[in-house]
Parts: structure tokens; C-alpha cells; sequence
């Protein structure tokens, strides 16, 4: 009997084992195909289950919301008026959570008072909030996924795409998963499924001369934000002022190039750290795998100048929080360590990652201990720590790096600074961005007079909300006409500085997947929708098309 029993086990157990297998290989089907977990993904699976179709959000993350719940909780926002749809839709969650007395674990409500960026926070007559930590949104995020019964395969990693007469039928995952459908969107940061599926791209920044524009291209002698070294006559050789000596580390030998011309260099990534000086809820920084000292030598020379600016964007949230963003000469912002991210293997972009988090990390434990650091602003660091109750899944480390910049498709439309600064008309708007045409630090190189300086750091106020064009989320005529791509979006770099807000992602994720709808429901191409028909669609969701007041 015994030997009956485990015989009949074995079996049973291998039956399942083949059973799972071959339920894996059978394909997952649905109208729409959202590959991604940024922001974009549940603004457009939303919408698309809004208009009674089925959508599959297929995430390499197993945290869904990209930035907005990877630490940027202080919003970069524009102009408020223009955020309609489903992104204000985000944004009066997060305020009603924050109504919620158990959402205030470490601060009273009335202690944390209106900040932020020009405009309250907390926006009681329109019951919005802009700021927010990363958990909360988070928790929104997953509330849209419950509420609107949504399916989510996490950590699942594109792999291949079985094209068809043009068309997307179905991509596979690494690991042997095969999601079909109608239509597909890419939501990544990356434009990973655009690039995979053969649709025109492009990496770097644009000459000037490309598409008649001004603040595009190598910016050498612009020094617009203040992180640069302006006037400050720092050396960047070991010994100071010895180039025999070599060069200090993150600095480039290279020459930076020409002002205005192109290349295919990126602007720094960082994490937009989550930090604290409760006590109550504070981990201490320690000493990452692979510190090295001498990668901040360079921050001394700039304490030695006299700057002291390193907490001036140390944003406050709620619950005594911050959101953490780069500013000055040399800080969160890992400038020229990127260039290779957008199109490298998933096991480089890890190793790139990686070197991101002990290069930040490891700049967080060098000002709070190194004693070459000025005392004042070592003990005020020594103050700061991890939040411990966010991201607590990952050593209190953010989930994701802020990838400001990828691939951009070269689409039906391209959007550049023209049609960002009103000098030309945009007749098919799908949704409105109002932020400063903004590029962080893009080089780190040494002048002519022997001296370090910054390049790429850019913001142009546009003067007016502008309208951003269907076109720039299709790919060109010809190029898969069932994809639609409302992150990595047809635009120059410096249009992009502008376009690349989170708010501005949930809009096009969101009109995105109502274009996709809709030509389901119709039964047609993409391209055969009349836009009036869209733009009623999209006027009915509440999303801004059209605005008329000043900035």
C-alpha cells in the first residue's frame, strides 16, 4: 500500500508539474496589452476597462507606479489647471487618504501646512493633493487595480515580439509567457516594446539646427539652475591645479563638444530618496558594498568654496519626509554614468543601477562621516536617515531609478520646442503639459582654463500651456499601426525636459488607451479614428485639451 500511495503521488505530482507547464505556454489574451508599471500603465488599463474592453498590464516591476511611488512625491506639476482625467483622478485619491487621521502616523496634519511648488499642497477646494509619500501612492495605485479588477503579471520581462503584416500579435516574457492581443501600449521609461517591435527611435540630444530650435544640443556656457560651478575656480585634478597629476573621479577628459550641436550623450539619473529625521522612524545611512571614499573628493573642493546648498531640496512631504532631488555642482545627480542605459542589456542596466545606488548611498555616508567634511554640514546630515516605513521591502531604498530620459520614438508627429513655446500650432491635442523645459546635468568636463565645469543643465519657461499632439504617441505611417507609445513620446530632448512630467504621462497613458478603444470598438486602424471623435471621448473622461489662461 505504502508503495501504491507514493507511486500515485509521484504521478500526480508530475501531472500538475505538466499541467502548469502547459498552461504556461498557452497564450494570455486581451483587446489591449499595456506593457510597463509606470504611472502610464493604470491610467491607460483604466481607461480601457472604462470603455468595456479588456486590458493585461504586463510589469517587469513587482511595484507598480513608476516614479510617483518610487519617491517623486513632490510633484512637478506646471500649471494645475490642465490636469484633468484620470491624473486628477490620482491626485484627489491621495487627498482623501491624507483626510484619513491614520494616514498621519508621525505628524499632525495641521503641523505640515501648505508647501509646495507655488501652490498649496493640499488643495482643499478642488480636494486635491500634490505632495505625498511613496506609499500612499502606491496604495492609490493599487486601490485602481482592485477597484477596476485589473490583471497585472508582475516581474515579467520582455523577451520577444511576434510581429504580423505590421502589427504587434503577441510578445513573450523571459520567462516563456506569451500575452496577445489587439492593440499594445508601451508605458515603459525605456520605450523597451517601441524599440523591439522596429519603430523609429532616437537616444541623445538633437543639433539645433534639426528642427530650428534654441535649447537643444550641447549647451556649453549655459549655466541656468544652480548646479554648476559657476565662477568657482575649482580644480579638477588630483593634485589641485597639477594636470600631471590626472583627473579626479567623475570628471571627463573628454571635450564637451560644440554649443548647439548634437550627440547621443544622456542627462543624469539619481533616486529621489525618501528621507527623515524622526527618530521614531529613522534607519541611519551606513557604508554601501564598494564605498569608495575618493569618488567624492570633488564635493570637498566645492565645501571648500564656501557652498553650502546640500539640503536645499530636501523637500518636505508628510510625516516628516522628504523627497530628495539633486542640486548643486555636485550632488544626487551621477553625471555621465548613464549613456549606455537605454539601449543595454537587462544585466548591464542592473550593473548601471547598481553603480547608482552605491555611488548615491555611498555620497549620503561620505558627508555624514568622512571627517574632511565641514563640521557644520556633517552634523546636520548626521541628522537624516531612510524612512523606515517606506520601500521597507527594499532596504528602504527606492524601487525606482529616476530614468529622466531613454529612447524617444521618431513618430507621425514630433513634438519640439516650437510647439512647446507656442510658436507653432498643435491642431490635435490629446492632452496639455505647462513644466519648464528642464534637462539636468548632462557632462562633467574640464574648460579651457583648466577649471571643472557642468554641461546640459537647462530651464525655459514655456509662456503659456501648450497642447500636445496626437501624433506624437503613433509611430510613423508604416511602422506597427497597433502600438501606441505615451512615455516615450515622438519629441526633441529639450521638448521632452518638458513633456517627461508624471502628471503628464497618467494624461497620455490615459488618451492613449481611449484612441486604442475606440478603434476596437470600430473596428479599425488606429490612424482611422477622427480625432473629433477622440476628442470627444477624451473631453468626456475629463481630460484638459484646451486652455486659455496664462501660465
Amino acid at each position: 500500500m505504502k508503495t501504491n500511495f507514493k507511486t500515485l503521488f509521484l504521478l500526480t505530482t508530475v501531472f500538475l508539474m505538466l499541467a502548469c507547464q502547459g498552461e504556461q505556454r498557452n497564450s494570455l489574451k486581451a483587446d489591449v496589452i499595456i506593457y510597463g508599471g509606470t504611472s502610464a500603465a493604470l491610467s491607460a488599463a483604466v481607461q480601457v476597462v472604462k470603455m468595456g474592453k479588456t486590458a493585461i498590464i504586463v510589469s517587469p516591476d513587482k511595484h507598480l507606479g513608476g516614479m510617483t511611488s518610487s519617491g517623486l512625491g513632490f510633484t512637478d506639476t506646471g500649471n494645475k489647471q490642465i490636469i484633468g482625467g484620470l491624473a486628477r483622478d490620482f491626485y484627489q485619491r491621495i487627498y482623501d487618504y491624507y483626510q484619513k487621521p491614520e494616514t498621519w502616523k508621525h505628524q499632525n496634519k495641521e503641523d505640515y501646512g501648505n508647501v509646495g511648488q507655488g501652490t498649496p499642497a493640499i488643495d482643499g477646494a478642488n480636494k486635491t493633493m500634490w505632495i505625498f509619500e511613496p506609499s500612499v501612492a502606491e496604495k492609490v495605485f493599487e486601490d485602481y487595480i482592485k477597484d477596476y479588477d485589473l490583471k497585472v503579471y508582475r516581474d515579467q520581462w520582455l523577451d520577444s515580439v511576434s510581429m504580423e503584416d505590421g502589427k504587434i500579435k503577441s510578445i513573450t516574457t523571459l520567462d516563456g509567457q506569451t500575452y496577445e492581443g489587439k492593440m499594445f501600449i508601451d508605458v515603459t521609461y525605456e520605450g523597451d516594446l517601441m524599440a523591439a517591435a522596429g519603430v523609429s527611435y532616437t537616444v541623445g540630444r538633437e543639433a539645433n539646427s534639426q528642427y530650428n530650435e534654441t535649447w537643444n544640443g550641447i549647451q556649453v556656457g549655459v549655466l541656468h539652475h544652480g548646479h554648476h560651478f559657476g565662477d568657482r575656480k575649482i580644480s579638477p585634478y588630483k593634485i589641485a591645479n597639477d594636470p600631471t597629476s590626472g583627473l579626479l573621479p567623475r570628471i571627463s577628459a573628454d571635450n564637451p563638444g560644440i554649443r548647439g550641436e548634437a550627440d547621443n550623450k544622456l542627462q543624469a539619473y539619481c533616486f529621489r530618496m525618501c528621507l527623515t529625521q524622526d527618530e521614531n522612524n529613522r534607519v541611519p545611512f551606513t557604508k554601501p558594498a564598494g564605498y569608495d571614499s575618493t569618488q567624492y573628493e570633488l564635493i570637498l573642493r566645492v565645501f571648500d568654496s564656501g557652498w553650502r546648498e546640500t539640503f536645499n531640496k530636501y523637500d518636505p512631504i508628510p510625516n516628516y519626509k522628504t523627497d530628495v532631488n539633486n542640486h548643486g555642482p555636485f550632488s544626487t545627480d551621477n553625471i555621465g554614468m548613464n549613456y549606455d542605459y537605454p539601449e543595454a542589456s537587462y544585466e548591464r542596466r542592473q550593473e548601471i543601477i547598481k553603480e547608482h545606488e552605491t555611488y548615491q548611498k555611498g555620497l549620503l555616508y561620505f558627508i555624514a562621516n568622512d571627517p574632511r567634511v565641514p563640521q557644520d554640514v556633517q552634523s546636520e546630515m548626521a541628522k537624516w536617515g531612510y524612512a523606515k516605513d517606506e520601500f521597507a521591502d527594499n532596504g528602504n531604498w527606492p524601487y525606482q531609478i529616476y530614468v529622466r530620459e531613454a529612447r524617444r520614438m521618431i513618430g507621425d508627429y514630433v513634438m519640439t520646442e516650437n510647439e512647446i513655446q507656442g510658436k507653432k500650432a498643435v491642431e490635435r491635442s490629446i492632452g496639455m503639459g505647462s513644466y519648464t523645459m528642464d534637462s539636468h546635468n548632462i557632462q562633467r568636463y574640464v574648460t579651457e582654463d583648466g577649471y571643472v565645469q557642468n554641461e546640459g543643465d537647462i530651464g525655459v519657461h514655456p509662456e503659456k500651456p501648450y497642447r500636445i499632439d496626437l501624433g506624437s504617441i503613433l509611430p510613423k505611417n508604416g511602422e506597427c499601426s497597433n502600438l501606441l507609445v505615451p512615455v516615450a513620446v515622438s519629441s526633441s530632448h529639450i521638448a521632452f525636459g518638458s513633456i517627461r512630467m508624471e502628471p503628464v504621462f497618467m494624461i497620455l497613458g490615459q488618451s492613449a488607451a481611449a484612441l486604442a478603444a475606440l478603434a476596437l470598438e470600430n473596428e479599425v486602424d488606429l490612424r482611422e479614428i477622427p480625432y473629433k471623435e477622440l476628442k470627444a471621448e477624451l473631453e468626456k473622461e475629463g481630460q484638459i485639451l484646451e486652455y486659455e489662461g496664462e501660465h
